[in-house]
């Protein structure tokens, strides 16, 4: 990998964007790093729960508009091309049904704020700095933030980040219901470590069809939810995993899950 770090230990991937003398602005080979490294957590049994983070001090400042093959500046693409390569990173790590975190500290902007909203929970430091900035660039937005802005926050405020571009401290992306938790710098590591972990040592099938489920109430009926629920509860029944659950429970011992 030439812009990520990638390990692994303990069902947890953490997966580091790398380019911290241009804090970690997307070119295009970080593009293609991601969207390649989202896949194979999908694909990849052993991998639980991915924590998705920053190199340097920063998240992401969103497409490097310096790169000249990046998805702004591909003279060899069509626009309508170039950004749709953009789209697919935000599919891929849409796509993951495992358990995802963003660990933001500095700087999530533009392209790269959608990058952290696109994970399933977002912890951030008390120094982040987040900013749908499209506008004020002259643009509009992209990967991904369209559709997922609102279902965070609401139309209206989604509207009010978006159309101003303003930046937003941690406490206050905290405060709108953009983000799930704001902490001091120093604590950031720790917590995320310790959610991870509690989140790779839980039920991998459960969790997967949880988050899969509030995917898709976004677009379901109550009686296509309540239908999609029952389907998943059925399948958790038969798992070797609800019978380990069960059994822990009546002998008062943690359980411990495999993905069966």
């Amino acid at each position: 990998m030439e812009t990520l770090i990638v390990d692994r230990k303990g069902g947890v991937v953490n997966v580091t964007m790398n380019r911290p003398e241009r804090k970690n602005a997307a070119n295009a080979v970080m593009l293609r790093e991601l969207q390649a490294t989202f896949e194979e957590v999908e694909r990849n049994p052993e991998d639980r729960v991915m924590v998705l983070t920053g190199a340097g001090g920063a998240f992401c400042t969103g497409a490097d508009l310096g790169d000249p093959n990046g998805p702004a500046t591909d003279a060899s693409q069509s626009g309508l091309s170039r950004m749709r390569r953009l789209g697919d990173v935000a599919l891929a790590l849409h796509h993951i049904t495992k358990p995802t975190i963003a660990k933001v500290d500095g700087f999530a902007v533009g392209a790269g704020l959608s990058l952290a909203l696109g994970c399933d929970l977002i912890v951030c430091s008390e120094s982040a700095k987040l900013s749908m900035i499209f506008s004020r660039r002259g643009l509009s937005l992209d990967n991904g933030a369209s559709w997922l802005l609102p279902r965070l926050v609401g139309l209206a405020r989604a509207k009010e980040i978006a159309l101003f571009g303003g930046m937003w401290s941690g406490q206050e992306a905290h405060a709108m219901g953009l983000v799930n938790r704001v902490l001091p710098a120093a604590e950031l590591d720790a917590f995320v470590d310790d959610w991870a972990a509690t989140l790779a040592s839980g039920p991998p099938l459960a969790l997967s069809m949880t988050k899969t489920l509030l995917h898709a109430s976004a677009q379901a009926s109550m009686d296509q939810a309540v239908e999609d629920e029952a389907r998943c509860q059925s399948l958790n029944f038969s798992t070797q995993d609800t019978a380990e659950a069960l059994a822990a429970f009546a002998q008062k011992r943690d359980p411990v899950f495999t993905g069966r």
